[in-house]
């Protein structure tokens, strides 16, 4: 999937870097492709998201879905260089308190 390439473990996390659009379309192997990458190295999850355009309300969902899964063995997500206005759609759904948004 071209929109997630899975970087490899660095600083002890899990990186992962997204670009694209990641919608209802490919929201499916996008949790598939996390989920397989975390079960291989179950760390926190860093998500360079700098060249992440477009998400909706199913993305939100996968996000939540991912960070639950984290949770449960002690890790985290971290999102980096969201753009302003995808940071804010997190905002609004107060995923900040799930999520470290940086």
């Amino acid at each position: 999937m071209k929109e997630i390439t899975v970087l490899g473990v660095e600083n002890d996390e899990l990186k992962i870097a997204l670009s694209g659009d990641i919608d209802v379309g490919n929201a499916d192997d996008f949790f598939a492709v996390v989920e397989s990458a975390y079960n291989e190295n179950k760390r926190t999850i860093a998500f360079d998201c700098t060249d992440l355009a477009f998400i909706d309300s199913t993305t939100l969902g996968v996000f939540v879905k991912i960070s639950k899964l984290t949770e449960k063995d002690g890790n985290r997500v971290r999102l980096l260089g969201l753009q302003a206005r995808i940071k804010k759609l997190f905002a609004i759904c107060a995923l900040g308190s799930r999520m470290e948004i940086v």
